[in-house]
Parts: structure tokens; sequence; C-alpha cells
């Protein structure tokens, strides 16, 4: 499926998105035309990079080669996050959106004191769009787009589920269905994003309609675009697309992050 007519389905004029009032706002005539974004597209040399590091993953090979990963990784991702950043505090306010490793750009270096596998470095990079309270991982869903030696992916999701917060999920489902369907109808018309995550080992929801059935029974969910190295991705319109696809998702982030408010407003 392409793309559903422009960002949310809009025509070509510069709009303003307002989270607040759910409202889109034209700019008029004081804009004519979208300024130039700075995200050029990746470069092939940064998944070279990637599966060079994978094969000589050690911090002698890795400071021979750092201005590599500074110029066709780091500085990329910071451009890709500069110039959605607008557009993801249209869907959520609090998401961090600061480009700067830490915030939304991951580490290279991995935390290995916990690990059996010492490898300094992963052969991966990531953004994620998320809240930054100390329940984000559990209680609300991320976007985030990983790129990795021969691939990438792209989606929304939880990093793991907190169980009572899918007790809720399910509750919501139950007394009032038709808000979970209108945040989820758009799922069915795409196919850019499949559903993945962890199920209840003992299926729950047996009994339920679809597509209720299919998403009752996850314990943890999320939302992926799983693709292996393409133009899109080379291309300096892959920002858009990325705001296309991640405001295709927007129903279904609102929908859980009202739940996760009622759970964690319980709590204080």
């Amino acid at each position: 499926m392409g793309r559903l007519g422009g960002r949310h389905g809009l025509d070509s004029k510069l709009v303003r998105y307002s989270p607040v009032a759910e409202t889109i706002w034209d700019w008029g005539n004081a804009v004519t035309t979208k300024p130039q974004g700075q995200f050029s597209g990746f470069s092939r040399k940064a998944f070279a990079f990637f599966r060079d590091l994978a094969r000589n993953n050690d911090k002698t090979w890795f400071t021979k080669h750092r201005a590599i990963y500074d110029e066709h990784v780091l500085q990329p991702l910071r451009d890709l996050v500069t110039d959605v950043a607008d557009f993801m505090l249209g869907i959520d306010l609090s998401f961090e959106v600061a480009p700067a490793v830490g915030k939304t750009i991951s580490r290279i270096f991995r935390d290995t004191r916990f690990s059996k596998d010492k490898s300094p470095f992963h052969d991966c990079a990531w953004i994620v769009f998320k809240r930054s309270d100390r329940n984000w991982a559990r209680y609300t869903p991320a976007y985030f787009l990983e790129i990795g030696p021969k691939s990438y992916r792209y989606g929304l999701g939880f990093y793991d589920a907190a169980p009572d917060l899918m007790a809720r999920f399910r509750q919501q489902i139950d007394e009032d269905p038709q808000s979970f369907l209108k945040a989820v109808e758009w799922f069915a018309k795409q196919d850019i994003f499949t559903l993945e995550g962890e199920r209840y080992k003992r299926p729950i929801g047996r009994d339920k309609p679809e597509p209720i059935r299919t998403w009752y029974g996850y314990k943890s969910f999320y939302l992926t675009s799983n693709r292996t190295i393409d133009d899109a991705i080379l291309s300096p319109g892959f920002a858009e697309r990325l705001m296309d696809h991640f405001g295709l998702a927007a129903p279904l982030y609102r929908h859980v992050r009202r739940i996760a408010s009622q759970v964690l407003n319980e709590y204080r």
C-alpha cells in the first residue's frame, strides 16, 4: 500500500498539527512551500559500517573508523530526528525529541556489566520517540526506527508492557469496544505494519470477535515494518515516509496512552 494521499491524507499545502485541540491549522499564504529538511537519506556506508563492525567488534577497530560512524550513522540520525520532531510533538507534546545520544538516539557503546556477551559496541543504531518519565518502557508505547547491517525496521510498541496495563487494556475493550475498534480501524486497511509481540501461552479472548480476539491475546505488542535496505531509506524522502506511517498509528498510540494515564494516576 502506498502513501495515503500525503500525510494523514492532507493536501500538499504546509500545515501544522495542533496536538491539544486535535485540529489542523493552515498556515495560509505566509508559507507556500515546505522547508527543506536536513535529512538527505542514509548512505550505504552506514550499513557497510555495521557489517564491518559486526566482524571487528573491538575498540581499536572502532576508534580507527569512528569518523565513518559520526558522518554516516550519527549525523543522519540527528538530521532525521530534527526533521520529524515537530510532527512527533503533534502526536504527543510530552515526547522527547532532542536529537542527542541518550535522548532519542541510541548509544553505540553496549552496557556489558550484566551480559555474557562482552562485545563493546552495538552493530545497529536506533531512534526512539518516547515520553521522558521513568515508566515509559512498561506503560506507554514508543515510536522507533532501527537500522542494522542488512535491514531496518520501524514502528510503534512496548518494550515490555506491564501486566496491569494490559489487564486494563482488555477491560476497556470489554467496556467500550467501539473506542478500541475506532483506534485500530486503520490497521486492516494497510500493509505497512504487522502486529507482533509476546502472546499468552494459554490463549484468552477466543470467544471475542475479530479483530478484538487477535489483540486481546497479547501480553505485550508492537507494530513493525521490517525491511531490507532499499531506495526508500537511502532517499531524502524517507523522513516524509516515516511521518506518514507513524501518523497512521497515532490513533492507537493515543488510545493506549489514555489507558496508561488512568493506571498510573491510581498509583499517585
